[in-house]
């Protein structure tokens, strides 16, 4: 990877709206190079997902969880049953296997309400074994972002 495709990651991270045209302008290189360099990065998983970003609030999906579970066997069995839960439920956007405490995995959740996330936690109990659980409410987001560094590549 080299200084284009970085400028051109950099432009994708803000905006993939952005026409080719402006993007190749921006980059100082014609159009086919630079939608070349963007596919081989989609072929390659650089580049995985082209999406639009919601705001939670504005969905009806105010409340976000951060849910730490401490778990006391790491079978196999358990870890597939485990993947299996997180991913069948959709208000379950981001799970984290953790080190550094006592905290395995840390689970981001949105909901509606905390009665709603209520519910949904005790379905959580039932389909999940741990040896703790804890919840934390976020109050504010201070700091939000879907750009990545790029210093490093």
């Amino acid at each position: 990877m080299d200084e284009i495709d970085k400028k051109i990651l950099s432009i994708l991270q803000k905006d993939i709206t952005i026409p080719l045209s402006d993007i190749a302008k921006r980059t100082g290189i014609s159009k086919t190079p630079c939608w070349n360099r963007i596919r081989k990065m989609e072929e390659e998983g650089v580049i995985r997902n082209k999406v639009a970003i919601l705001d939670n609030k504005k969905i009806n999906l105010p409340i976000v969880v951060f849910l730490s579970i401490s778990v006391s066997h790491h079978t196999k069995e358990w870890i597939n049953k485990f993947h299996n839960t997180v991913s069948k439920y959709n208000q379950i956007i981001e799970v984290h296997r953790i080190t550094g405490s006592d905290i395995d995995y840390l689970l981001k959740i949105v909901s509606s309400s905390v009665d709603e996330y209520d519910i949904f936690q005790q379905k959580l109990i039932n389909d999940i074994e741990f040896s703790k659980m804890s919840s934390g409410i976020a109050l504010k987001e201070i700091k939000k972002i879907y750009s990545l560094p790029l210093d490093n590549i």
